[in-house]
Protein backbone atom coordinates (compact mmCIF):
# COMPACT_ATOMS: atom_id res chain seq x y z
CA UNK A 1 0.00 0.00 0.00
CA UNK A 2 1.05 3.66 -1.12
CA UNK A 3 1.74 5.78 1.70
CA UNK A 4 -0.54 7.90 0.27
CA UNK A 5 -3.08 5.08 0.96
CA UNK A 6 -1.80 4.71 4.19
CA UNK A 7 -2.65 8.20 5.24
CA UNK A 8 -6.17 8.17 2.99
CA UNK A 9 -7.15 5.41 5.24
CA UNK A 10 -5.64 7.00 8.37
CA UNK A 11 -7.60 10.33 8.04
CA UNK A 12 -11.14 8.10 7.79
CA UNK A 13 -10.36 6.16 10.39
CA UNK A 14 -9.27 9.57 12.38
CA UNK A 15 -12.21 11.74 11.30
CA UNK A 16 -14.79 8.85 12.61
CA UNK A 17 -12.56 8.85 15.74
CA UNK A 18 -12.90 12.67 16.05
CA UNK A 19 -16.61 12.98 15.06
CA UNK A 20 -17.36 10.46 17.84
CA UNK A 21 -15.01 12.50 20.67
CA UNK A 22 -16.61 15.95 19.18
CA UNK A 23 -20.15 14.67 19.22
CA UNK A 24 -20.05 13.36 22.75
CA UNK A 25 -17.73 16.48 24.27
CA UNK A 26 -18.28 17.98 27.25
CA UNK A 27 -17.77 21.84 28.19
CA UNK A 28 -14.11 22.86 29.22
CA UNK A 29 -12.50 21.01 26.48
CA UNK A 30 -9.93 23.97 26.08
CA UNK A 31 -8.74 23.97 30.00
CA UNK A 32 -5.41 22.21 29.40
CA UNK A 33 -4.52 24.32 26.67
CA UNK A 34 -5.07 27.50 28.56
CA UNK A 35 -3.27 26.17 31.52
CA UNK A 36 -0.58 25.08 29.36
CA UNK A 37 -0.57 28.79 27.82
CA UNK A 38 -0.64 30.44 31.03
CA UNK A 39 2.94 29.40 31.52
CA UNK A 40 3.69 31.88 28.54
CA UNK A 41 1.65 34.87 29.07
CA UNK A 42 2.67 37.36 26.40
CA UNK A 43 4.41 35.29 24.18
CA UNK A 44 3.26 35.72 20.38
CA UNK A 45 0.32 33.01 19.99
CA UNK A 46 -1.74 31.74 17.12
CA UNK A 47 -4.83 29.27 17.14
CA UNK A 48 -7.51 28.55 14.93
CA UNK A 49 -10.93 29.05 14.54
CA UNK A 50 -12.45 25.33 14.38
CA UNK A 51 -14.40 24.25 11.53
CA UNK A 52 -16.12 20.93 11.36
CA UNK A 53 -15.30 18.76 14.22
CA UNK A 54 -12.34 19.87 15.43
CA UNK A 55 -11.53 20.48 19.35
CA UNK A 56 -11.91 24.36 19.71
CA UNK A 57 -9.54 26.07 21.35
CA UNK A 58 -10.89 29.67 21.28
CA UNK A 59 -11.61 30.09 25.18
CA UNK A 60 -7.75 29.23 25.66
CA UNK A 61 -6.74 31.90 22.67
CA UNK A 62 -9.24 34.46 24.67
CA UNK A 63 -7.44 34.12 27.75
CA UNK A 64 -4.39 34.10 26.00
CA UNK A 65 -5.20 37.48 24.11
CA UNK A 66 -5.52 39.30 27.64
CA UNK A 67 -1.65 39.14 27.78
CA UNK A 68 -0.25 39.03 24.02
CA UNK A 69 -0.92 39.22 20.72
CA UNK A 70 -3.06 36.19 19.06
CA UNK A 71 -3.42 34.96 15.62
CA UNK A 72 -5.47 33.12 13.91
CA UNK A 73 -3.88 31.51 10.12
CA UNK A 74 -4.84 33.06 6.92
CA UNK A 75 -4.36 30.97 3.59
CA UNK A 76 -2.69 33.29 1.18
CA UNK A 77 -2.80 30.84 -1.46
CA UNK A 78 -2.21 27.18 -2.05
CA UNK A 79 1.29 25.35 -1.63
CA UNK A 80 2.24 28.66 0.40
CA UNK A 81 3.06 28.91 3.69
CA UNK A 82 0.07 30.41 6.30
CA UNK A 83 0.20 34.06 7.25
CA UNK A 84 -1.59 35.22 10.43
CA UNK A 85 -4.61 37.71 11.52
CA UNK A 86 -4.22 39.67 14.78
CA UNK A 87 -7.37 38.24 16.56
CA UNK A 88 -9.00 39.19 20.24
CA UNK A 89 -12.42 37.82 21.57
CA UNK A 90 -15.25 39.59 19.57
CA UNK A 91 -13.18 41.37 16.56
CA UNK A 92 -14.71 41.58 13.16
CA UNK A 93 -14.50 38.03 11.28
CA UNK A 94 -14.74 37.12 7.63
CA UNK A 95 -14.74 34.05 5.41
CA UNK A 96 -11.48 33.26 4.47
CA UNK A 97 -10.09 29.94 2.02
CA UNK A 98 -11.89 26.78 2.77
CA UNK A 99 -14.79 28.28 4.77
CA UNK A 100 -12.32 29.39 7.50
CA UNK A 101 -13.23 32.76 9.52
CA UNK A 102 -10.43 35.13 9.72
CA UNK A 103 -9.92 39.10 11.25
CA UNK A 104 -11.74 41.72 8.73
CA UNK A 105 -9.10 44.01 9.81
CA UNK A 106 -5.75 42.51 7.71
CA UNK A 107 -3.58 43.45 10.57
CA UNK A 108 -1.07 40.25 10.81
CA UNK A 109 1.35 39.11 13.22
CA UNK A 110 3.89 36.28 13.61
CA UNK A 111 3.59 33.84 16.37
CA UNK A 112 5.81 31.92 18.65
CA UNK A 113 3.85 29.77 19.74
CA UNK A 114 1.61 27.47 17.26
CA UNK A 115 -1.60 25.94 18.21
CA UNK A 116 -2.25 23.06 15.36
CA UNK A 117 -5.22 21.81 14.60
CA UNK A 118 -5.09 17.84 13.38
CA UNK A 119 -6.75 14.83 11.85
CA UNK A 120 -4.61 12.40 14.07
CA UNK A 121 -1.45 12.53 16.24
CA UNK A 122 1.33 10.32 17.93
CA UNK A 123 2.64 10.30 21.18
CA UNK A 124 6.16 10.42 19.38
CA UNK A 125 4.78 14.07 18.29
CA UNK A 126 3.54 13.10 14.80
CA UNK A 127 0.44 14.76 13.06
CA UNK A 128 -1.80 13.76 10.96
CA UNK A 129 -3.13 16.93 9.12
CA UNK A 130 -5.55 16.94 6.31
CA UNK A 131 -3.12 16.98 3.35
CA UNK A 132 -2.32 20.33 1.96
CA UNK A 133 0.84 20.86 3.81
CA UNK A 134 -0.25 24.68 5.78
CA UNK A 135 1.42 23.59 8.92
CA UNK A 136 4.24 21.90 7.92
CA UNK A 137 5.35 24.88 5.02
CA UNK A 138 4.61 27.29 7.95
CA UNK A 139 6.55 25.39 11.41
CA UNK A 140 9.10 24.98 8.42
CA UNK A 141 9.29 29.43 7.35
CA UNK A 142 9.37 29.77 11.37
CA UNK A 143 11.42 27.49 12.88
CA UNK A 144 14.21 28.58 10.19
CA UNK A 145 13.82 32.30 11.67
CA UNK A 146 13.26 31.17 15.86
CA UNK A 147 12.26 28.61 18.05
CA UNK A 148 8.56 28.09 17.33
CA UNK A 149 6.69 25.59 19.56
CA UNK A 150 3.68 23.57 17.88
CA UNK A 151 1.45 22.75 20.28
CA UNK A 152 -0.87 19.91 18.75
CA UNK A 153 -4.94 19.93 20.33
CA UNK A 154 -6.66 17.67 19.61
CA UNK A 155 -9.34 15.20 21.34
CA UNK A 156 -7.99 12.05 23.35
CA UNK A 157 -9.76 10.06 20.83
CA UNK A 158 -7.08 11.21 17.47
CA UNK A 159 -4.39 9.29 19.02
CA UNK A 160 -2.82 7.04 16.75
CA UNK A 161 0.07 4.46 17.21
CA UNK A 162 1.75 4.29 13.51
CA UNK A 163 1.07 7.36 11.80
CA UNK A 164 2.35 7.19 8.57
CA UNK A 165 4.63 10.10 8.17
CA UNK A 166 7.06 12.13 5.75
CA UNK A 167 10.67 13.62 5.70
CA UNK A 168 8.64 16.95 5.21
CA UNK A 169 6.53 16.32 8.42
CA UNK A 170 6.92 18.87 10.89
CA UNK A 171 7.00 17.62 14.41
CA UNK A 172 5.13 18.67 17.15
CA UNK A 173 6.45 19.89 20.34
CA UNK A 174 3.69 19.18 22.89
CA UNK A 175 0.01 17.65 22.35
CA UNK A 176 -3.08 18.56 24.42
CA UNK A 177 -6.18 16.84 24.70
CA UNK A 178 -8.93 17.10 26.39
CA UNK A 179 -7.75 14.58 28.84
CA UNK A 180 -4.49 15.38 29.22
CA UNK A 181 -1.15 16.81 28.24
CA UNK A 182 1.39 14.74 26.37
CA UNK A 183 5.30 15.28 25.62
CA UNK A 184 6.80 13.88 23.37
CA UNK A 185 9.79 11.69 23.98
Amino acid sequence: MSLDDRKAEARKAAFAARKAAFDSRLPGQAGRLSEILAGYRGVATAGYMAIRTEIDPVAAMAEASAYGVVGVPVIEAAGQPLTFGVWEPNCEMTVGAFGALIPASGERMEPEILIVPLVAFSRAGGRLGYGGGFYDRTLEKLRAKRATMAIGFAFAAQEMADLPLEDTDQPLDLIVTEAEVITPG
